[in-house]
């Protein structure tokens, strides 16, 4: 098949219209063609780079990343190990992120732990929030004293994570 419209690229490529247009404008995606009325007219090489654009995106690479990647995979003359160091770049971040998720639920679990749950007012969970004392054992602390000074999460728990 050859020329879609943005509806029927949207629906092979399972990217919506809208992200279809962003992608676009992004310069991820070239400037789809237009018919005598104005409306956008995608090839079946768009509908390809719309896939791989969004099996990047459920990977979870961020907008720079794809376009790095677009760019590897559209030069036939790359080396492999430029795409995998952009990969593993990619692993690290998420191993980051997900040891700060880590933290954030240890200092979750610990505060739910903490609170009786029942019908005085005190509340461990608020207290941590507002910034007041740490309940016993002091689960992480979440400060925020200033907004530019790292918070450190989970650091009665074994882990310390810092956050900007």
């Amino acid at each position: 098949m050859g020329d879609y419209n943005i509806g029927d690229a949207a629906t092979r490529s399972g990217v919506s219209a809208k992200m279809i247009r962003h992608y676009e404008a992004m310069g991820l995606i070239p400037k789809a063609r237009r018919t005598v009325a104005g409306y956008r007219n995608y090839a079946e090489s768009d509908v390809h780079t719309l896939r791989f654009i969004a099996r990047a995106r459920d990977l979870g690479f961020s907008m720079r990343q794809i376009a790095d990647l677009l760019g590897l995979w559209q030069n036939r003359r790359r080396r492999s190990n430029e795409v995998k160091a952009l990969a593993l770049a990619h692993i690290a971040e998420m191993e980051v992120r997900i040891a700060e998720a880590q933290a954030m639920k240890a200092t979750l679990e610990h505060l739910v732990h903490c609170c009786h749950g029942d019908e005085r007012p005190r509340c461990p969970i608020l207290d941590n929030l507002a910034g007041a004392e740490e309940p016993a054992r002091g689960a992480g602390t979440a400060t925020r004293a200033s907004a530019s000074r790292p918070r450190t999460i989970g650091s009665s728990l074994g882990r310390t994570t810092t956050r900007r």
